[in-house]
């Protein structure tokens, strides 16, 4: 097919990238505004990010072995039919105060956002010259960074109320007045969802109006992509699925907790927390999108990888040792340099793959589930120490497996794979 059929196609799966980012993004403001509404242990709290990512974990592989078998248009259409679903559940779960609703709410547009994020990053990554897949997929990320800017800066003026009170403050209200306060709490976040599913379904239409090219990689029809763990007979795909798992966690860790860490270490009120994490750390996420992309021109991408991890290391450090503002700097610095990482790793990781690369796709989408662990793990070090800051150490040895992947995991060999031969 020419470049200029390719075009089309290229822009629409690429507003799906900014469209998923704000169910990622929207975490680290929905944890304090539930933990709040809900009254819920940091622990507690965590399981918000714990229900987006096991539900990357279940759906990835039927999403890959869906997109296989009716390909990428209906992969995408039934995806975001289950974004909207979930977005639209969050409306009953706010009125009922229902926090077990709220993470159903979560997992359902999860499953959705799974089946986007199955089918946009390979159809990205195989959408023109297989030389420049890493360069092309980060640039089509760069929109999942505006994504990234909007949605904290957006949950931050319409979720937070900026009503903080103590835990004497609570005690000392009538079961009427506690109880007003709660819900009134919950209902923040009605509008925002309502808005985002009519979002969602309107680019539904558009994708169910469009005709996308169904493109086939190199080794199409030679093989029967089925469900199967002979594709980890590639080092690098094992390694990338591990690689993956740690970044995901490092990521889902930093920000999640952030509005709790800059409260912990400087005492920052809630809005003012949630203003500096959209404005200086998601946009720094998104300029490294781009800065990145433009880099990776003169630097190797997985030399340019190992750097960025590297930096990551010894700002976290810094974050762990460190008190005052200079702390709370170095976490919101993280994230410019955690920018290329999933991207990076993702077209490193499916490299050279052929008809495989779909089923590749689905275990490093069902790597994400590392989001899921890491904050559960912070949340647990928080509580038992009673130092938000301490529970930094998880995304620091997360960043040492990229570190390690960045360096060596990358190089493409295939080893031998007990089971049916080729």
């Amino acid at each position: 097919m020419s470049k200029n059929k390719f075009f089309i196609p290229f822009i629409l799966v690429t507003s799906l990238f900014f469209l998923w980012a704000f169910l990622h993004n929207l975490n680290p403001i929905l944890i304090p505004h539930l933990k709040k509404a809900c009254q819920l242990s940091d622990f507690q709290s965590s399981l918000i990010d714990f229900s987006v990512y096991i539900g990357y974990f279940v759906i990835a592989i039927p999403a890959g072995l869906f997109m296989h078998r009716f390909g990428y248009k209906k992969g995408i259409l039934l995806g975001l039919c289950l974004y909207a679903v979930g977005d639209l559940l969050f409306l009953p779960a706010a009125s009922d105060r229902n926090y077990l609703l709220f993470l159903t709410a979560l997992f359902v547009t999860a499953s959705g956002a799974t089946f986007l994020e199955t089918v946009a990053n390979p159809y990205i990554a195989i959408l023109g010259d297989k030389e420049s897949s890493e360069k092309r997929l980060n640039f089509a990320q760069s929109f999942n960074g505006l994504g990234a800017v909007f949605a904290p800066l957006i949950g931050t003026k319409v979720i937070l109320s900026g009503i903080e009170h103590s835990k004497q403050e609570l005690a000392a209200m009538n079961p009427g007045q506690l109880n007003a306060y709660l819900q009134s709490e919950a209902n923040t976040v009605k509008l925002p969802f309502l808005i985002f599913a009519s979002i969602v379904i309107l680019v539904g239409i558009l994708f169910l109006l469009t005709k996308l090219p169904e493109v086939k990689e190199p080794d199409a029809g030679t093989h029967a992509t089925k469900f199967s763990f002979r594709i980890f007979r590639y080092s690098h795909v094992k390694w990338a699925v591990l690689a993956q798992f740690f970044y995901v966690g490092a990521q889902v860790g930093v920000g999640s907790f952030f509005i709790r860490y800059a409260k912990f270490v400087v005492g920052m009120p809630e809005k003012q927390a949630g203003e500096r994490w959209a404005y200086i750390a998601m946009g720094g996420f998104m300029a490294g999108r781009f800065i990145g992309t433009f880099l990776m021109r003169y630097i190797r991408p997985a030399k340019l990888l190992s750097l960025y991890a590297l930096i990551n290391i010894l700002l976290l450090v810094v974050a762990l040792l460190a008190k005052g503002d200079i702390a709370v700097y170095a976490v919101m610095a993280v994230p410019f340099f955690m920018s290329i990482m999933f991207p990076t790793i993702f077209a490193l990781g499916i490299k050279d793959l052929g008809e495989e690369t779909k089923l590749a796709s689905s275990f490093l989408v069902m790597s994400i589930i590392g989001g899921a662990f890491a904050p559960l793990l912070m949340g647990l070090i928080s509580d038992k120490t009673g130092s938000m800051q301490t529970a930094y150490i998880i995304p620091l040895l997360c960043f040492v497996v990229v570190l390690i992947f960045g360096m060596k995991g990358y190089k493409i060999v295939r080893t031998d794979f007990a089971g049916n031969g080729d």
